[in-house]
């Protein structure tokens, strides 16, 4: 019970003290304030972005970070004091941060919601290519936790346009040049941690995914006898395995777990265990995709030739021709 506890405990902490309107000025670590800030891409209240646009006579790249939280907390100012800003700026790159809504909406309950609105954030700054001055085919997102497997999603999914709906926004492409994910999860489908994590099969993690995807009544209904959980279930874990949704056609990814190994020593570390990067790492070279990935605690890292940090991975990929 241990892990449903903590999770319950942190979602309630992160609740009551992340969730603010007060956020400080979206001003970056050099003083430079967003050229945009809390541009509407949705109708939420959440559905909101800051962006900082290079002036170039081209269209430049643009990178999206999206934040972490759990899902429950925090938002785009989590990057304002970050160098990364600065470092893709000075490169030319232009570079956005998003809130999205929390699972604890009434209307936003479930972590598809979450990445759903990552997504359409995506689709909305695409939209703005040509008022922006942005180069549509070289985009990248990176995050951390929440926001690091927020980003993988959308570099494994195959894209979400859809290109006669009614909302122009809908219409652009998902698909991306390039993907990071700091302290990141293997995947969504929670009920594969055990393998991934080398650790028993328990109920605690059963109620995490549950709660994570809004299935608790669904579930209680089929015990009853009075529901048909199976095939919701098998369709939800599809569309949320990280693992299972990518391929080798897949934008390349730079993966960073930090924490230590062993036996998962409370929710922080079983969300956030180089475990995680392991699999992402493992299943990237069945499959040949490009993949940069440091578990240095378990001794996992590129050989020294090949190792390269977030940011000048990112600059080979969306500055190389």
């Amino acid at each position: 019970m241990k892990y449903k506890i903590l999770f319950l405990l942190i979602t309630s902490v992160l609740i009551t003290t992340l969730d603010s309107k007060d956020l400080p000025p979206a001003i970056n670590l050099n003083g430079i304030p967003a050229t945009f800030t809390d541009v509407k891409y949705g109708a939420h209240e959440r559905n909101s972005l800051d962006v900082w646009l290079v002036d170039s006579a081209v269209p430049t790249p643009i990178i999206v970070f999206i934040h972490g939280g759990g899902f429950t907390g925090s938002d785009k100012s989590q990057v304002y004091k970050s160098k990364n800003i600065p470092k893709f700026l000075d490169a030319g790159i232009s570079f956005a941060t998003i809130n999205y809504r929390y699972m604890k909406y009434t209307d936003a309950r479930t972590v598809v919601t979450c990445l759903n609105d990552a997504k359409r954030s995506l689709q909305f700054i695409r939209s703005k290519a040509d008022e922006w001055n942005l180069d549509k085919n070289r985009i990248g997102v990176y995050g951390n936790s929440a926001g690091a497997g927020t980003s993988l999603w959308l570099a494994f999914q195959p894209d979400m346009s859809i290109p006669n709906h009614s909302d122009p926004v809908l219409r652009e492409s998902t698909r991306l040049k390039v993907a990071g994910a700091i302290a990141t999860q293997a995947t969504y489908d929670i009920l594969k941690w055990p393998e991934v994590l080398q650790i028993p099969v328990n109920s605690e993690l059963l109620l995490m995914f549950l709660s994570a995807h809004g299935l608790q009544d669904v579930f209680l209904k089929t015990q009853e006898g009075t529901g048909s959980f199976d095939k919701e279930l098998a369709s939800i874990r599809k569309n949320v395995d990280l693992l299972g949704l990518m391929s080798s056609d897949d934008p390349p990814i730079y993966v960073s777990n930090g924490k230590k190994g062993g036996i998962p020593e409370g929710l922080d570390h079983l969300l956030h265990h180089p475990l995680h990067a392991v699999a992402l790492k493992t299943r990237a070279e069945e499959i040949g995709l490009e993949a940069l990935v440091y578990a240095e605690k378990l001794g996992i890292m590129p050989e020294k030739a090949k190792q390269e940090t977030l940011v000048s991975f990112f600059l080979r990929h969306l500055t190389e021709e």
